[in-house]
């Protein structure tokens, strides 16, 4: 299964380290412990807690950030862009992290819209990459 990831290039570290299952149970971007990690498809995702990483490992899908964890708005206009992790929001169920809080704000403007052509370019951009 190719996996396309935003992720550092020598560790493999997605989320830049936070932690993916405090953003949904919490409602925090929490930094994951680099001693508490799961490896998934490839690439290492660290948590804040044992429990976080359990709860990981049995759903792992669920709790992978949406476009890879590149920029959404990004994402809808076919580009991609690195994130900055306080921009997160879980939107229909799925982690979805902006380029900046201005694009942020750019995004929510047509959210819906948006959605959908990120949707659409997904899997074309996994192709190309």
């Amino acid at each position: 299964m190719k996996q396309v990831i935003n992720a550092d290039p020598y560790g493999k570290i997605a989320l830049q380290g936070y932690d993916a299952v405090a953003f949904h149970t919490i409602g925090k971007a929490v930094k994951g412990n680099p001693a508490i990690l799961a490896e998934y498809l490839g690439h290492k995702y660290l948590f804040s807690s044992e429990s976080n990483k359990a709860t990981f490992v049995k759903e792992a899908e669920k709790y992978l950030p949406a476009y890879g964890g590149f920029c959404a708005f990004g994402v809808s206009l076919g580009v991609l862009f690195p994130v900055e992790i306080e921009t997160w929001e879980i939107i229909d169920g799925r982690l979805v992290l902006q380029y900046s809080l201005d694009i942020k704000q750019k995004f929510e403007e047509d959210k819906d819209e948006n959605i959908l052509k990120a949707n659409g370019n997904w899997p074309k951009i996994e192709e190309s990459v």
